[in-house]
């Protein structure tokens, strides 16, 4: 019997990366994101591992804030929409694949 592969629930550095430029441009253009976006983004740019809850939060953010990629300057880092920092801030389109994918294989696991 072979064991299952491990499972890593470390940001992958494109996740950090976008939180990274989501806490830059917050701090230039002063819009975007909660406090705990915030914190959020500061956890992806540590690449700290994350408890199953927040890839179910992630998740949960990611749904619904997907009306905000339909928003006038989204994407537009010259003058950023708010829920365009925001999305960075949780990691941006590649931190929601990833939460997807890590959701199918936690589920409801308790934290540790």
């Amino acid at each position: 019997m072979t064991n299952p592969p491990e499972i890593s629930l470390v940001p992958p550095q494109i996740v950090a990366d976008n939180a990274a430029k989501g806490l830059r441009l917050r701090e230039r253009f002063g819009r975007g994101g909660t406090e705990i976006g915030i914190g959020r983004a500061r956890e992806l740019v540590e690449r700290r591992a994350l408890q199953p809850s927040t890839i179910r939060r992630m998740v949960s953010f990611f749904a619904r804030h997907e009306v905000d990629k339909r928003a006038r300057n989204f994407g537009n880092e010259d003058n950023p929409s708010a829920g365009y920092v925001a999305w960075l801030l949780w990691g941006g389109d590649e931190g929601r694949a990833w939460a997807i994918e890590l959701k199918t294989i936690v589920g409801n696991a308790p934290d540790i």
